[in-house]
């Protein structure tokens, strides 16, 4: 199949792209497993509290079973005294989920093919930027994203770190180098802009 590119200079031009990587059906419950797996991989779990074992303080007894007239007590690390043991305490989690290669794969080409169908996807001969906010925004007009805050996500296959910078300071666009692309990215944005290095590379990634 055939995908438009846009060139930075002005003026379009295609080039070719494999159907079994840019044009597979929407596998949404496929999709969505791999979104779960992706947030509750990034939760961190690490809240913790300690039990009667983990506190500190002496394991005596402080009084005689009976015969004091005060209550039983088997020793100070007891939850029901100041400074014991939480009685059901915290501890650190471990929520990522496995998801196999293969099931990762078929899904970006599943989210891939569904942006390409959405006219979400485009493609551009090469995207490069200073470090300045005003000529990255510059930049993206030519490509027809317009405004001071747009929504977008920016694939590249190289200079991925001068457009971060260039774009850190708008909250609503992301920089991802081929590499580290992931599920919630590529759907979360309104629009993805890729060049046609990081399409390639993609699609050798993904085959």
């Amino acid at each position: 199949m055939k995908m438009t590119v846009v060139k930075a200079a002005g003026g379009t031009d295609e080039v070719d792209i494999a159907d079994a990587m840019f044009g597979v059906p929407f596998k949404e419950h496929l999709i969505h497993q791999i979104v779960v797996a992706y947030q509750a991989g990034g939760r961190s779990g690490t809240r913790a509290q300690k039990n009667r074992a983990a506190v500190s303080g002496s394991t005596k007894k402080p009084w005689a079973q009976k015969g004091s007239g005060r209550a039983r007590a088997g020793n100070i690390r007891s939850p029901i005294w100041r400074g014991g043991g939480k009685t059901f305490a915290a501890t650190t989690q471990d929520f990522s989920q496995k998801v196999n290669k293969k099931m990762r794969r078929v899904a970006l080409r599943s989210i891939m093919s569904e942006l390409i169908r959405q006219d979400r996807l485009i493609t551009v001969d090469e995207m490069r930027s200073g470090p300045k906010t005003k000529d990255f925004l510059a930049s993206l007009t030519v490509f027809g994203i317009t405004g001071r805050s747009p929504n977008v996500l920016i694939v590249a296959d190289e200079g991925a770190e001068g457009l971060a910078l260039a774009a850190r300071n708008l909250y609503r666009v992301a920089v991802r180098s081929c590499e580290r692309i992931d599920p919630v990215s590529l759907i979360s944005h309104e629009k993805v802009i890729m060049t046609v290095a990081a399409v390639k590379k993609i699609e050798e990634m993904l085959a």
